[in-house]
């Protein structure tokens, strides 16, 4: 058995200990993110930033045209089938 110690609330120390000891890991996650997110990571410069902003709005646009198409059909293709089922 582990002899634990009372507070005078009657909680024990092994509690305060390993909130303690979690913090210190918050802690040092926060510190090693940090250190990484300032050293580790390469930022884009401007002109690679412009370039992949390009690169996104015209693939969204592409795909938003590809939906929009494939929609346009579909209805049109459900409106010609209830006209013929139901016209």
């Amino acid at each position: 058995r582990i002899a634990v110690s009372k507070t005078v609330d009657g909680s024990s120390n092994l509690s305060a200990r390993a909130t303690i000891i979690n913090m210190n890991k918050f802690l040092a996650y926060c510190r090693n993110s940090y250190k990484e997110l300032t050293e580790k990571v390469t930022w884009p410069n401007w002109d690679q930033l412009q370039q992949s902003t390009m690169i996104v709005l015209v693939a969204t646009i592409i795909l938003t045209l590809i939906i929009w198409l494939m929609d346009f059909v579909a209805g049109g293709a459900l409106n010609l089938l209830y006209k013929t089922l139901y016209g």
